[in-house]
C-alpha cells in the first residue's frame, strides 16, 4: 500500500452559478488529479437513460430520502423542483478515510455548511462568471432552456454571487484554460 493511501484526504467544494463553467472545471480536475474523486449524491428523481444507481446518483424514494434526513445522514440537501438532492456524509467520509479528496458540486448555502463542518480539512472555491451579461450569453447558447428559465437562473446567480466572498477562493472564469489553471493550482496546493 502506498504512503499516499495511508494519509487521510480532505474535502474540496466547487460552487458556481449555472453557466459559470463549474462542471467543466470539475471534470478536468477529476481527469487530471487521481486522488480527487467525485462524491456521488443522492436524489429522489428517476434515473435517466444510461444512468446507474451508485454511479451518477444514489436513486432514493421520497420515503428513503426523508428517513436519511431524519437520521442526519446528509451533510446538506436541497429541493429542486419536485425532487430532492443531497450529499451523503457516509460517501464523503469513506473517500476521506481512503486517502482521497472528495469533490463536491453543491449549492452555496450547503457549501458553507459543509465548510463549517470540516473546517481546515475542507476548501471551498467559488467560480464566478466575468459578468451577468456573459453569464446570460452562455446560458442562452446552451439552447437547453427557455428565455424564462434563463431569467430564473440569472436571478438565482445574483443571489449566489452575494456569497462569493465567504469562500476560501474566488476564481473568475473569463477564460476557461486560465480559470482551470488557477483552480488546479489551488487544489494541488491544498492536497500536497
Amino acid at each position: 500500500m502506498s504512503s499516499q493511501k495511508n494519509k487521510k484526504g480532505k474535502v474540496i467544494i466547487i460552487v458556481a452559478p449555472s453557466g459559470s463553467g463549474k462542471t467543466t472545471i470539475a471534470n478536468m480536475l477529476l481527469e487530471d488529479i487521481d486522488r480527487v474523486k467525485f462524491s456521488t449524491s443522492a436524489t429522489t428523481r428517476s434515473p435517466r437513460e444510461g444512468e446507474k444507481n451508485g454511479r451518477e446518483y444514489f436513486f432514493l424514494t421520497d420515503e428513503e430520502f426523508y428517513e436519511k434526513i431524519q437520521k442526519k445522514e446528509f451533510l446538506e440537501w436541497e429541493h429542486y423542483g419536485k425532487n430532492r438532492y443531497g450529499t451523503l456524509r457516509s460517501e464523503v467520509d469513506k473517500l476521506v478515510e481512503s486517502g482521497y479528496f472528495p469533490l463536491l458540486d453543491i449549492e452555496v448555502k450547503g457549501a458553507l455548511n459543509v465548510k463549517q463542518m470540516y473546517g481546515s480539512d475542507c476548501i471551498a472555491i467559488f467560480i464566478k462568471p466575468p459578468s451577468m451579461e456573459e453569464l446570460k450569453r452562455r446560458l442562452l447558447n446552451r439552447e437547453s432552456e427557455t428565455e424564462q428559465q434563463v431569467q430564473v437562473r440569472l436571478e438565482e446567480a445574483r443571489k449566489e454571487l452575494q456569497y462569493a466572498d465567504e469562500f476560501d477562493y474566488v476564481v473568475v472564469n473569463d477564460d476557461l484554460e486560465e480559470a482551470y489553471s488557477q483552480v488546479k493550482q489551488i487544489v494541488t496546493n491544498f492536497i500536497s
